[in-house]
């Protein structure tokens, strides 16, 4: 705390030389300080420099009211939240205020009269920042006097005061947040009518109370989130409050793998012991952003709903943990993650996505391996050239070994609690295999990572065939696999 902030009273606050401002003249004042500064103002947010960020930024500089608009999972509620650090680290109110009044420019009758009795002597206490953001999810049972305030019966009858008398007001949450940032989210979830009630406050500043006479010029800086109004059913923003919200400004999906990268493994909550036993591939890292990506871009999830970032973070944990779940099995004291290690990381997928009327047909496991399936395809192009499209006038085709080998009829199991050595085994016995894989090779000690993703990426393209039975992914030829299911089918069908 600074020497100011340790004044106690009215008469020593005004000898300071203390001014008043508005929250968002702070605002303004204190970005400004921080862009001539070149210091970063929102620290951990990956993605918006050049869209996001500069939109907020220009409405703080023009004291706007802000809409962040997106779908879920694409930091609106963490922008929000940031603003706070663009507050001044203290302002003064008068000591006891339940509306944190400006000792110099009170609103409340309570702070005016305490003002009237004890002039300079009447004491004062200093508010931090951190107490200076509040925060409410709009939800259809939120009331005006939730919001606003309402006559309190008991303060009345224990005051021995009228209804008509203001000192028996209890204020809502937006009287409370007199000189504070306050949040709203999920703003087309409140109702139509009470959205109404924050008109005047957006536009004239003021706001009444029941039936009072009193309007108290309330400073406030808004900040709303909300998800599309085509995509919830639940309701929508009321045209008139849209139009009195200055900024609406527009979040988005990370573009690219780096930034999703960045912004999942700040996120993912994973332990020290977790990083030193276990290691994750670049490769995988890379592979399961993919995945997020290849949801976004699924037919089978509704794209209006959108797949939050949160997507690929509770996968990134649920492979560690799968990772670490298959160590301790084996007794073993570092290892590994794998593809087939994806199988773990269904459960994080299924609860993710929203899916369109085709999805909820296929089912979600099926939509989940569906959609893993296309992040390998795009992840093997990569670094594999194209089975379907090899080189003209290439002398051999460089899965040729690899595929005689399986039309042959032989298979290969990968166990998804196989030990490390087993693990190798399997992979080394697929003859041509390691010798396609070291051709590839981009990144070191992930030779293993790149001969499992060549017959992932393989079985995608349907040059061999691939099946998860219980607990480990079967390889064979894929003519051979298809004939036999299709014998199969036929004795069923004979039998039936």
């Amino acid at each position: 705390m600074n020497v100011q902030t340790q004044l106690s009273t009215l008469g020593a606050l005004k000898q300071s030389g203390y001014q008043p401002r508005s929250v968002k003249d702070e605002l303004r004042a204190n970005l400004i300080s921080r862009i001539q500064n070149k210091e970063t103002v929102f620290p951990g947010i990956y993605g918006f420099d050049d869209t996001v960020l500069p939109d907020v930024e220009r409405a703080i500089l023009s004291r706007h009211n802000i809409l962040l608009l997106g779908l879920r999972g694409q930091a609106k509620t963490r922008i929000a939240r940031m603003l706070v650090n663009l507050l001044d680290e203290y302002i003064p109110v008068v000591a006891g205020s339940e509306l944190n009044d400006d000792p110099l420019a009170p609103i409340s009758r309570w702070a005016k009269d305490l003002i009237a009795e004890k002039g300079d002597d009447t004491p004062i206490e200093w508010l931090h920042r951190d107490e200076r953001y509040v925060e409410k999810l709009a939800t259809p049972d939120v009331s005006i006097a939730d919001l606003v305030g309402d006559v309190d019966p008991i303060k009345a009858a224990n005051l021995r005061l009228p209804y008509s008398d203001e000192r028996v007001i209890h204020f809502g949450l937006i009287p409370r947040s007199h000189r504070c940032l306050f949040v709203i989210n999920e703003l087309p979830d409140l109702q139509a009518r009470i959205q109404v009630s924050l008109f005047n406050v957006l536009q004239e500043g003021d706001m009444q109370i029941r039936g009072f006479k009193l309007r108290l010029p309330l400073d406030v800086e808004f900040v709303f989130t909300a998800n599309p109004e085509d995509y919830t059913n639940r309701g929508s923003i009321i045209t008139p409050l849209k139009d009195r919200i200055e900024s609406q400004i527009t979040t988005h999906y990370p573009t690219d793998i780096v930034i999703s990268r960045r912004i999942t493994e700040q996120e993912a909550r994973i332990s020290r012991e977790q990083r030193e036993k276990i290691q994750v591939p670049e490769l995988l890292k890379n592979l399961l952003e993919e995945v997020a990506f290849a949801a976004r871009d699924s037919e089978f999830v509704d794209k209006k709903s959108g797949v939050s970032a949160r997507l690929s973070i509770s996968a990134y944990e649920n492979l560690y943990s799968s990772a670490e779940r298959r160590m301790l099995l084996n007794g073993e004291e570092k290892t590994t993650a794998r593809i087939t290690d994806f199988w773990g990381v269904i459960p994080a997928l299924t609860g993710k996505v929203e899916m369109v009327y085709e999805g909820e047909q296929e089912g979600p496991q099926v939509v989940a391996m569906n959609i893993i399936g296309a992040a390998v395809k795009k992840m093997f192009l990569q670094y594999f050239p194209h089975p379907a499209k090899l080189k003209r006038g290439q002398e051999r085709d460089p899965y040729g070994t690899l595929k005689a080998w399986f039309s042959a009829g032989n298979s290969v199991d990968l166990l998804t609690d196989a030990d490390a050595k087993k693990f190798h085994e399997e992979l080394l016995s697929v003859a041509g295999l390691k010798k396609v894989a070291e051709a590839s090779l981009t990144l070191d000690g992930e030779l293993e990572t790149f001969m499992e993703l060549c017959l992932h990426g393989l079985a995608e393209f349907e040059v061999l065939n691939k099946e998860f039975l219980v607990s480990r992914w079967v390889f064979k030829d894929y003519l051979s696999g298809n004939l036999k299911d299709e014998d199969e089918d036929d004795m069923r069908d004979l039998f039936n």
